[in-house]
């Protein structure tokens, strides 16, 4: 790799473009870069870095760091560009970072994100060629390239003594962490990581296996009961030995529960016998005492039949009465209905005298009759009064009507009086509205021809922006189609090559004994040519031509479609110009909503209009309306005054007809309901007098029914005589009596209950209880009949289980073994690895030892031959070995740590071993050459003879055709370095200055 030009704009602490010649500095072989403190020397290592990596190197890299220039004019954006050779192709990188800028044409800021470009030189046509614009991509390219990632590069390229220095005093963990980096060993860590979770997995699945066998053991346990089987083992799940402890210990279970069924079988049939001679003696026991209950309880029946026979003769007495007092029935109700009847009468005629006046109270009832027919005769003289009162209400209802169509017509007046006073007002409001909605139709043209190039532009803008993602999107197609027709040529020229190499043997293997040979003719084959390791055939050979034409096709399809996507851009964006999609939307849509608006007021002109006509029209019908009113209000007038008159003469005629009574009506009504008392009166007289010689003659016909009937009075027939439920009870009550007396005399005749009677109580709980405790053990003995065989059961079939999860355990735990022996072996931890040395600690330590070699070439020169690095396995105390550094001294013939090395030396040991790790980090990234290194500070604790050793080795640099460039502050090194890139800080910001000669 070879730099050759840097251009930075806005980028650290440079303001304006800078531009760094890397080819003039690299001339002479070895360049310093220098400047005061704070200049940027460092800036200038981060944009190299940048612009191959978009980063900078270490803790600048972290959140937050803004890598704008403070000092930059807001107009100017960020951007590095670096031109390098690397792998023997001209690239050109250019990268910007995310940063604001501010609107064009507007006020504030916008937010430009991060680009990226990366162009070739062809040298063919002189001219450079787009290959990518996004920044995966040329990541991914310059990474390949270079064969190195971002920290290996900031190791190897941009040397940090600080970061070696402290590699020499660094343990072994540190020392594998910076190495990891750098060699990218993760491969072998990941080896570990894979061993380590195999063996986790294979410890998971015998512990989860034990912890099943352990299971099915509790659960065994459980079957077994309390006292089925011995503790359980005590080894736990993981425990070597688990499964035979298990298999023996379930077998004990198993004899112990077969023992403990027969016994329960046994117990059962014990039970089962005394259970049947506890039923017999609680069924004789129940028997005896069912009978003697039934002998207790007729001899007390017996008993309340005799004290009841006196209520059974009352009764009988009862009915006897009842059946004489009923031929006596009839003639009391006769007479009940009579004394009803009179005291009907006697109330009614009561309650029709009590409205009457005083002089009537107690007349009779043909006086009462002459009263009512004089009420009548007045009732007749009152018809034509009738007549006038009702044509006085309808002149009332006639006048009132008149009255509200006066007020109506009146209101009708004033209404249009008013409106007609604001017609002049109301007539200019409704013709400047007019005039509005005509000035916003004018106002809504000229909007519409403003919106139409907007509206064009704006889908220009949108078409640009989609071709611009779509042009990156093809050119990012046609470039991994160009790499991929690449890579397929080579594949193709590369395998025709090996084919035509391998020709001898392809035309030998096609000879035959006797057959000419199509090279020599010859007929004998002494020695024919053998195919070599990887020969081709020309199936190979063909089979990648036609994979070379299939994807040169799919370059030039894409390159094709990146043309079209480039051309579909390069439109819009001379149709939409530089202006964002958002804001030409903005403005479109502010120029719709006004066009929007102003058609609306535009379309409000014709309503307007129509408004103005409809007021005009309501003008002159309110004219109309109020002349018709007046005319109205003069005719009703006149009307009135003639009802007024009419009126006056009949309330005269009224007034003498009435009387006392307020209406004609109410004094009618009066002598109706007078009339009305007089006739109820007179009838009601008459009821009375006929209902109370009824009653006389209903006294006469009761009092000889009762003396026929036996009895005395017929107040005692009547107390005789029963309703029907009261001698329905009574005949029931003797009926029952009887029907006990027939049953208790039918079993005072039973023998048995007899017999029953003469002998002891029967004892039937202790004859239950004892059948009780026998059911109780039969069903205990039952259930542990069935338990013991379930138990048998379930101890079998767990057994079997437990069986066969342990033969299963086997293979897993052999797994185990395995994995544990190799994960132990490759993290260190194993006895067999006795310098505890993990598997990426050995890769790295065979690294190492490359480092340690290449850097003692240049350290035995800066050192005059004094020092050699060398690489030590061997372990410091308890920590692990393998990544140990010693120094040599041969002047002394002893080998000490590095960290006894004074300051001076630290500085040239580190650097050689920082040379060497370039060296190896170069080979070991596929052979890429490092034409361009740069070495931080340091050299100012050298002494002159050093610091000339080691400016001598790094002059010897360029036998390899390398340039070196150094960032120190030393002053002595301004002398003996001619070749110089200073940087200048200044309050605008840093730049730069190219010196060829030494400054004194």
């Amino acid at each position: 790799m070879r730099l050759h030009r840097l251009t930075v704009s806005a980028f650290g602490p440079f303001a304006a473009t800078q531009e760094i010649d890397f080819d003039a500095l690299s001339r002479a072989g070895l360049f310093l870069l220098r400047g005061q403190t704070g200049a940027g020397k460092t800036s200038v290592l981060d944009a190299v870095c940048f612009a191959l990596y978009g980063g900078v190197p270490g803790a600048r890299q972290k959140p937050g760091v803004v890598l704008r220039s403070d000092h930059a004019a807001p107009g100017t954006l960020t951007e590095v560009t670096l031109d390098l050779t690397v792998a023997g192709r001209r690239l050109e990188v250019t990268r910007s970072p995310a940063q604001r800028r501010p609107k064009k044409g507007r006020a504030g800021f916008t937010t430009v994100k991060a680009a990226s470009a990366l162009r070739e030189y062809d040298a063919r046509t002189g001219a450079w060629r787009a290959l990518s614009r996004t920044h995966q991509e040329i990541g991914k390219e310059i990474t390949e390239l270079l064969g190195m990632s971002r920290e290996q590069f900031c190791q190897v390229v941009l040397l940090p003594q600080g970061d070696f220095a402290q590699f020499l005093q660094a343990d072994a963990e540190q020392r594998a962490r910076l190495l990891g980096r750098l060699f990218d060993t993760h491969r072998f860590a990941a080896v570990e990581d894979r061993l380590a979770e195999l063996r986790r997995g294979a410890e998971a699945r015998v512990r989860a296996g034990d912890e099943r066998l352990y299971a099915t053991a509790q659960r065994i346990a459980q079957a077994a009961g309390p006292d089925g089987a011995p503790p359980l083992p005590a080894l736990r799940p993981g425990d070597p030995g688990l499964a035979t402890s298990v298999l023996t210990w379930a077998a004990v279970a198993r004899t112990v529960a077969a023992e403990r069924r027969d016994i329960a079988e046994r117990a059962l049939a014990e039970a089962a016998r005394r259970q049947r001679a506890a039923r017999a003696a609680l069924d004789a026991e129940t028997e005896l005492a069912r009978l003697q209950q039934r002998f207790a309880e007729t001899r007390k029946r017996a008993d309340t039949v005799d004290e009841a026979r006196a209520d059974r003769e009352a009764a009988q007495a009862l009915l006897d009465a009842d059946r004489r007092a009923e031929r006596v029935q009839e003639a009391l109700a006769l007479r009940d209905t009579a004394a009803r009847q009179d005291r009907g009468a006697a109330d009614a005629c009561a309650a029709a005298r009590r409205p009457l006046p005083a002089d009537l109270a107690d007349a009779g009832a043909e006086t009462l009759a002459a009263a009512e027919r004089t009420v009548r005769e007045e009732l007749g003289a009152l018809a034509s009064a009738r007549a006038a009162e009702a044509r006085e209400a309808e002149l009332r209802g006639e006048r009132a009507d008149l009255e509200r169509q006066l007020r109506a017509d009146e209101e009708a007046v004033r209404e249009a009086g008013s409106w007609l006073d604001g017609w002049q007002e109301r007539q200019a409001g409704l013709r400047e509205a007019i005039e509005e909605a005509q000035g916003a139709a004018t106002a809504a043209e000229r909007l519409a021809g403003l919106r139409e190039p907007v509206r064009r532009r704006l889908a220009a803008a949108r078409t640009r922006d989609t071709a611009a993602r779509e042009a990156a999107e093809a050119e990012t197609r046609a470039l991994a189609a160009a790499r991929a027709a690449a890579a397929a040529h080579e594949r193709w020229l590369d395998l025709r090559e090996r084919r035509l190499s391998g020709m001898a043997a392809e035309l030998a293997a096609a000879l035959r004994p006797g057959t000419p040979c199509a090279v020599c003719g010859a007929t004998e084959h002494p020695a024919p040519a053998l195919p070599a390791a990887g020969q081709v055939d020309p199936a190979a050979e063909d089979a990648a031509q036609a994979a070379h034409r299939r994807a040169e096709e799919a370059r030039r399809t894409a390159d094709a479609a990146y043309t079209r996507v480039r051309e579909a851009h390069a439109a819009a964006a001379a149709e939409a110009g530089e202006t964002p999609a958002a804001d030409l939307a903005d403005e479109f849509d502010r120029l719709t909503r006004d066009h929007e608006e102003a058609r609306a007021a535009a379309a409000r002109a014709h309503p307007a209009k129509e408004a103005l006509d409809r007021a005009e029209r309501e003008y002159r019908d309110r004219q109309d309306a109020k002349r018709q009113a007046e005319r109205a209000v003069a005719s009703r007038t006149a009307q009135r005054e003639a009802l007024d008159r009419e009126q006056a003469h009949l309330a005269a005629e009224l007034s003498r007809a009435r009387g006392t009574s307020a209406t004609v009506a109410r004094r009618a009504s009066d002598l109706e309901v007078r009339a009305a008392l007089l006739s109820a009166a007179a009838d009601a007289v008459r009821a009375a007098d006929s209902a109370a010689s009824g009653l006389k003659d209903a006294d006469a016909r009761l009092a000889d029914a009762a003396f026929r009937a036996g009895f005395d009075t017929p107040a005692a027939a009547a107390a005789a005589l029963l309703d029907p439920r009261a001698r329905r009870e009574l005949q029931q009550r003797i009926d029952a009596w009887q029907r006990e007396a027939a049953v208790v005399a039918e079993r005072l005749a039973e023998q048995d209950a007899a017999d029953a009677a003469a002998r002891p109580r029967a004892e039937t709980a202790a004859a239950r209880a004892a059948h009780e405790a026998a059911e109780d053990a039969l069903r205990a003995a039952s259930t542990a009949l069935a338990t013991a065989g379930e138990r048998g059961a379930a101890l079998a079939d767990l057994s079997a289980l437990a069986d066969a999860e342990a033969r299963s355990l086997g293979p897993l735990r052999a797994a185990y073994d395995r994995v544990a022996g190799l994960a132990a072996l490759t993290a260190g931890t194993s006895a067999q690895n006795e310098r505890r040395m993990r598997l990426e600690s050995y890769v790295l330590a065979a690294r190492l030892e490359q480092v340690a070699a290449a850097a003692t070439v240049r350290l035995q020169h800066m050192s005059s031959g004094r020092y050699a690095l060398v690489h030590t396995d061997a372990r410091a105390g308890q920590r692990r070995s393998g990544l140990g550094l010693d120094v040599v001294d041969a002047w002394t013939g002893s080998t000490r740590d590095t960290a006894t090395l004074s300051g001076g030396e630290t500085f040239f040991v580190s650097l050689a071993l920082a040379l060497g790790l370039a060296d190896v980090v170069s080979d070991e990234a596929g052979g890429v050459r490092l034409d361009t290194l740069f070495i931080d500070e340091g050299f100012g604790s050298l002494d002159d003879q050093t610091l000339d050793e080691v400016l001598d080795v790094l002059d010897g640099l360029r036998d390899r055709d390398r340039s070196v460039g150094i960032v120190s502050h030393v002053a002595d090194l301004r002398r003996r370095i001619p070749a110089q890139l200073e940087v200048v800080k200044g309050r605008q910001g840093s730049t730069v200055r190219l010196r060829t000669a030494p400054l004194d």
